[in-house]
């Protein structure tokens, strides 16, 4: 399902020929723009527009690394999955939005369309022109919204299928980059137990050794240097 979104979102944007690049953006590392030219049997320039269309919605990430002999910049890319399927969810509830506002339209008016020129018009303007095709002079039919409208409901309740499949592919690729971010917190938290131990038990063995050295002092006996004085005899 994930692939097919991106394939859908990468035709939306650089058109039907650069779907084959989803194949190699969807990776855990970037790719070098290069590789994806050769993989595709397409120009350099070819690969970075095809980039550039997908880049300026924001939905794929690159960074950029110099060659010491040659000195110029080489791109390596991949593409984001989270956002590529942000901005299809968009467009389809742009879609949903346009189908809604259709059915309304046919619930509430009346439309008219000519037999041989297959033209359709609405009852407002079939009344301006006399109800005849201005093309070939036949008369306006009255068209029937019934079937148009079951096309139309069909065509809404499969987007709103597909809709909750996207939000359930987003909501499950945010739980697997949540995962992938809880370990690396864990260990820094531990890193600066770590040290806070190391410091608090310097500080208990200084203390312990302070206390040691005044508990010494105080034990020692004062050295008496006063002379014995001997009692005088009496006469």
């Amino acid at each position: 399902m994930l692939k097919k979104i991106l394939r859908e979102v990468v035709v939306i944007i650089a058109g039907k020929p650069a779907e084959g690049i989803v194949e190699l953006l969807d990776s855990n590392q970037h790719v070098n723009e290069f590789l994806i030219a050769k993989k595709l049997n397409i120009t350099i320039n070819q690969t970075r527009n095809i980039l550039y269309k997908i880049s300026d919605r924001g939905l794929v990430s690159f960074v950029r690394k110099k060659d010491k002999k040659k000195g110029w910049y080489t791109y390596f890319w991949k593409i984001e999955p989270v956002k590529a399927m942000e901005f299809y969810r968009n467009e389809l509830l742009n879609k949903i939005s346009q189908m809604n506002n259709q059915v309304k339209n046919r619930e509430a008016r009346q439309f008219y369309y000519c037999p041989l020129c297959h033209v359709e018009i609405n009852e407002e303007n079939a009344l301006l022109k006399d109800f005849t095709c201005q093309e070939c002079g036949n008369i306006f039919v009255l068209l029937d919204n019934v079937p148009i409208l079951n096309d139309l409901k069909k065509g809404l309740s499969k987007l709103q299928v597909e809709l909750n499949e996207v939000d359930q592919e987003i909501k499950t690729e945010n739980e697997k980059l949540s995962i992938v971010k809880k370990p690396k917190k864990k260990e820094a938290k531990l890193g600066k137990t770590k040290i806070k131990k190391n410091k608090s038990h310097k500080f208990v063995k200084t203390k312990k050794k302070k206390l040691f050295k005044a508990n010494k002092k105080v034990s020692k006996k004062p050295k008496n240097n006063s002379k014995k004085i001997k009692p005088k005899k009496k006469r």
